[in-house]
């Protein structure tokens, strides 16, 4: 008990002795478990400026899994996305550009016109149809205090989040699309001619670094989302209102490096997810009226896609995978074979497996019985 009072006393001196007054707000945490290792004013609102592209992006990436979209589909620049303001790449109205480099656009140079076209693009020519939109999913995927006016993250008095906000989403696009995970660790891009260097400066200097977001407005000041991964550990620090870019690099490193240093001391002393764990992985379709359908992500209630089942002692699985697009592949299999949502479990064998869990031993038999008729094969555990 001692050492923990320790380190804690060491690590709360290492922060807000060095730091506290050159930002708003911290979060590190533990991307695949959710733990927080330590955050400061977590829930307090703040402007999220770019950091808000993550959003755009997560969006963008449901509608290629979806093929609503494809990478090399073009895309026609509007007036309005023509007009955004600075930070952008110059695209001209009329013009076409090709969703993977807009896609690039946003992740590398944080792009507003290429924010802009990607909106307009996924939601009937208006990004304020695309800013409802984006509200609306934050919401069902657990963002408790955030709401968007506009694809961006230009100024804007009601366009508010929290780094506990920034940060589940953040998971949520690790976690719900690993295929497009790529575009966030992308440290220069040569469009037209001319190479651009992302702004995030963790990437190919901090050990690990892989992703993921740089923000900046005269209101926000500094933010940034930086992701690692060691060994086994994947981290995530999100730094918010920082006073200039050295200080927002320099905190989320010292978070980084805290995190590294001390997973096993922290987790010991906090270990509320900002998420919980076992919880369904979401998936999005579209009915035959073009209405968006989101089933929530990470929530304190029970398992909406289970919840008609009598509860139970009981569960069943439909696989154990090495790899988590396989496990997925097999969630979608069983949703659209047995109309159930099962979750992805990752183990200490950093095996996924696929489960529904809480549920009758009847039932179970009853899964068990319909996933043979399609060919699933199933085990029943207590």
């Amino acid at each position: 008990m001692k050492r923990v009072l320790i380190f804690i006393i060491s690590l709360l001196a290492m922060i807000n002795g060095v730091f506290a007054k050159d930002y708003r707000a911290v979060l590190v945490a533990d991307i695949d478990s959710g733990a927080v290792l330590y955050q400061e004013n977590a829930n307090q609102l703040n402007y999220p400026a770019s950091l808000t592209k993550i959003m755009t992006l997560y969006l963008t990436f449901d509608a290629l899994r979806h093929e609503r979209l494809k990478l090399d589909d073009y895309l026609i620049v509007s007036k309005y996305a023509a007009e955004a303001q600075p930070v952008k790449l110059g695209l001209t109205a009329g013009s076409k550009i090709k969703v993977e480099d807009a896609i690039k656009a946003v992740a590398v140079l944080s792009a507003n016109d290429g924010a802009r076209v990607l909106a307009e693009n996924l939601k009937g020519g208006k990004e304020g149809s695309f800013a409802n939109m984006m509200t609306d999913v934050a919401t069902e995927i657990g963002l408790k205090n955030t709401n968007f006016e506009n694809s961006s993250g230009l100024p804007n008095d009601d366009h508010l989040s929290t780094a506990r906000d920034i940060a589940l989403l953040s998971m949520a696009v690790y976690k719900h699309f690993p295929e497009y995970w790529k575009y966030f660790g992308i440290k220069t891009w040569t469009y037209n001619g001319k190479t651009y260097t992302n702004g995030n400066r963790l990437l190919g200097t901090y050990p690990g670094c892989d992703g993921m977001k740089t923000g900046f407005t005269n209101k926000s000041k500094y933010s940034l989302v930086a992701t690692a991964k060691r060994n086994r550990t994947h981290l995530m620090a999100v730094v918010l209102g920082a006073e200039n870019k050295d200080v927002r690099a320099n905190i989320a490193t010292k978070m980084l490096n805290i995190g590294f240093a001390n997973n096993q001391n922290v987790q010991n002393v906090q270990t509320k997810p900002i998420v919980k764990q076992n919880t369904p992985i979401t998936r999005y379709a579209q009915d035959k009226s073009e209405n968006w359908h989101h089933e929530p992500v990470y929530g304190e209630d029970e398992i909406r896609e289970t919840s008609h089942y009598a509860k139970g002692n009981s569960g069943i699985q439909f696989g154990a995978f090495y790899s988590y697009t396989a496990a997925q592949n097999m969630t979608t299999k069983v949703k659209s074979l047995l109309n159930i949502v099962p979750v992805i479990e990752h183990g200490d064998d950093n095996l996924y497996r696929v489960r529904v869990n809480g549920i009758t031993d009847d039932m179970a038999r009853k899964l068990k019985n319909d996933a043979g008729m399609q060919g699933i094969e199933t085990y029943i555990f207590h």
